[in-house]
């Protein structure tokens, strides 16, 4: 069993510019293998997502 849980935060839609999840910050790809990831992959993921999230969303002023 893991102990990394999903990133969803149940707000599945993807930009269909980037293929990426407006909600996770995570690919399709991602997201349909996610629990047949390994920690060390999901680990991975997570960082790429949080990228994709700082690029994707404006900063706080």
């Amino acid at each position: 069993m893991t102990s990394i849980e999903s990133p969803c935060v149940d707000i599945c839609q993807l930009n269909p510019a980037s293929g990426v999840c407006l909600g996770c910050f995570r690919t399709m790809d991602e997201i349909s293998v996610w629990v047949e990831m390994s920690d060390d992959d999901k680990r991975e993921v997570l960082l790429l997502a949080k990228e994709r999230q700082l690029l994707m969303l404006p900063e706080d002023d």
